[in-house]
């Protein structure tokens, strides 16, 4: 999987490349101004792809946050991708402030995969879910449970990064894919699963714990 020991993701050497130049280059012009400014953008892609290691809860049963953001919506909710009924649905907003990498949020083993081109709404309104532009993971766990996790993109992300593909194995807390600029990413859980996270709470990808598959 990619990203595993970078300290900053590799989709963003793109643009910290691309930005450093132009800082050289105007640098070497002698134009102060604009030279700050490109630095400023050096730094803050730097800072954007920023790729931090993850402490994983030891609990099997636990469900972590595949985001790093602010929990946008989270109560019972009508699936027919994965759970052909009632589920739990949990959703992460991420702003351009916060760590982009997302984390599996379970592990077992990935039994379907979609990608559905839509709008490009603002990601923190909850018909995101439904009409963005957006790529999901089923995934089931060894006794059987499944999960759904779904990464949509925004008014200002455009660009959705999935690493695994069907029948990957993925263990809980690593990183498999990316959303730039800012996102959101939902968790669908069992109707009978326990969701320990409300409304408005910050997640830490990979560390904290929205939930549990017993």
């Amino acid at each position: 999987m990619k990203n595993h020991n970078q300290p900053v993701a590799v989709e963003g050497y793109p643009f910290i490349g691309l930005f450093a130049f132009v800082t050289l280059v105007l640098a070497l012009l002698g134009w102060a101004f604009l030279t700050f400014l490109a630095l400023c953008l050096t730094l803050f892609s730097v800072y954007f792809f920023r790729n931090p290691e993850r402490v994983v809860p030891g609990d099997a049963e636990a469900v972590v946050a595949p985001a790093d953001g602010k929990i946008v919506f989270v109560g019972k909710v009508n699936d027919e991708r994965c759970f052909h009924g009632e589920a739990v649905k949990v959703s992460i907003f991420m702003s351009i402030f916060n760590v982009h990498v997302n984390r599996v949020p379970f592990s077992g083993k990935i039994v379907d995969m979609f990608y559905n081109k839509g709008q490009f709404l603002n990601a923190s309104l909850d018909k995101a879910s439904l009409d963005n532009e957006q790529g999901g993971i089923i995934l089931e766990a060894a006794n059987g449970k499944r999960l759904l996790f779904v990464q949509i993109a925004g008014l200002i992300a455009r660009r959705i990064v999935t690493y695994p593909k069907v029948g990957d194995l993925l263990n809980k807390g690593e990183r498999y894919g990316l959303i730039r600029f800012g996102s959101r990413v939902d968790v669908y859980f069992p109707a009978d699963a326990e969701v320990i996270v409300r409304l408005g709470e910050r997640t830490v990808a990979g560390e904290t714990i929205i939930g549990y598959l017993r």
